[in-house]
C-alpha cells in the first residue's frame, strides 16, 4: 500500500470508446475522494459531475483567488528565519505570491482585465493584507516551526477507497502529537454549521491516522475575516464514524454512476454556482446535453441528502 506523496488520477488511454472511457474514469474517481470532491457530491450530485467528471471550466473568483494568495504567503512566511516572521514581512510577500499564483493559472488575468488604471487590483491586494493582519492577531509565527506546509496526504483504506488532499499546515510536538491547521479566508460558520465545517478536518485526521497510526490531537480552523478559531479534538470513535461515512459516500457515487441519475440538489448554494445556467433545476430549457444527461426522477430522495 503506497502512502504519502503520489500523483494525480490519470485518464484512460486516448482513443477508447467515449462511454467506456467515462464509465472507467468515473469508477476510478468514485474510489478516490478529496474533501472538495466529497463536499461537492453531498451538496449536489450534478455539481460533482460538472466539476469532477466533465471538468467544465469555471470563471475565476476574486474571493477564492485572494484565499490562494493568502495561503501562498503563509506558506512562504515560514521559510523566513523565525525572528523575521513579522506582519511587515508577510505583507511584503504578497506581490511575489500573487505573481506566483498568476504564473500557475494565467486565466486569473481575467479578474482585472478591465482594470486599466490598476485601482481595482490594488484594492483587492489591500484586502489580502487585511486578512494577514488578522492572522497575526491569532498566533505568533515567530514561536512556531511547522513540520509540514501545503503537504499532500494520500492513503488507501482497507475498503479500497483512497483519500487524498492537501493540508495547509501540520505541527508536530516533540512527543509526536499532531495539530492539523487550516486557514480560511471567510468568516467562521454559525454554530449549526460547525459540523459541516469540520468535515474537511476530520477527513485529514482520518487520513493521517491511517497513515501513521496516531490520531491527531487537535484540529484547528483559523478564520481570517473575523479572527475566529475553531478547535476540535478527535478520537478513534469519531474517525471510525468518518471512515464509514466516506465509504458509504464512495458507494453512493458508484451507484449514481451506474444509474446515470446525476440529479441536482437545489439549495442556497445555487446562488454562487458557476453552472446554474446549465442546470435543469434552474433552467427549463435544459433537459440533457451530450456531456450531461441527468435523470430527474422523483422516486427517491437525493443520495446527497441521505448522506449529508
Amino acid at each position: 500500500m503506497e502512502q504519502g506523496i503520489a500523483g494525480v488520477v490519470t485518464d484512460t488511454e486516448e482513443g477508447a470508446d467515449e462511454s467506456a472511457h467515462t464509465a472507467g474514469k468515473t469508477d476510478e474517481l468514485a474510489r478516490s475522494l478529496s474533501p472538495s470532491r466529497a463536499g461537492d457530491f453531498m451538496n449536489c450530485p450534478l455539481l460533482y459531475r460538472f466539476r469532477v467528471i466533465d471538468r467544465l471550466p469555471e470563471a475565476p473568483s476574486a474571493a477564492a483567488t485572494r484565499g490562494t494568495v493568502v495561503h501562498a504567503v503563509l506558506e512562504s512566511l515560514f521559510d523566513l528565519p523565525s525572528e523575521e516572521r513579522s506582519l511587515g514581512s508577510a505583507q511584503e510577500l504578497v506581490p511575489a505570491a500573487w505573481q506566483r499564483v498568476l504564473d500557475e493559472d494565467e486565466q486569473l488575468q481575467e479578474l482585472f482585465a478591465e482594470d486599466a488604471d490598476g485601482l481595482k487590483a490594488q484594492e483587492w491586494l489591500h484586502g489580502t493584507e487585511q486578512l494577514l493582519t488578522t492572522y497575526f492577531t491569532l498566533e505568533d509565527p515567530m514561536r512556531l516551526e511547522p513540520a509540514h506546509r501545503e503537504v499532500k496526504v494520500e492513503v488507501e483504506l482497507d475498503s479500497g477507497l483512497t483519500l487524498r488532499g492537501y493540508i495547509d499546515r501540520l505541527d508536530v510536538a516533540p512527543d509526536g502529537a499532531m495539530r492539523v491547521v487550516d486557514y480560511k479566508t471567510g468568516r467562521a460558520p454559525r454554530i449549526d454549521f460547525e459540523q459541516k465545517a469540520l468535515f474537511q478536518m476530520r477527513f485529514y485526521a482520518l487520513a493521517l491516522w491511517r497513515m501513521h497510526g496516531v490520531v491527531p490531537r487537535l484540529l484547528q480552523l483559523m478564520y481570517l475575516t473575523d479572527g475566529q478559531v475553531m478547535r476540535y479534538e478527535p478520537d478513534e470513535a469519531d474517525l471510525l464514524a468518518m471512515e464509514r461515512k466516506l465509504v458509504a459516500l464512495s458507494d453512493a457515487i458508484e451507484r449514481v454512476t451506474a444509474s446515470g441519475d446525476w440529479r441536482p440538489r437545489p439549495s442556497k448554494l445555487c446562488d454562487w454556482c458557476a453552472h446554474r445556467s446549465r442546470c435543469p433545476a434552474w433552467n427549463d430549457d435544459v433537459v440533457a446535453t451530450p456531456a450531461i444527461q441527468p435523470t430527474l426522477a422523483d422516486s427517491e430522495p437525493s443520495v446527497g441528502s441521505r448522506l449529508g
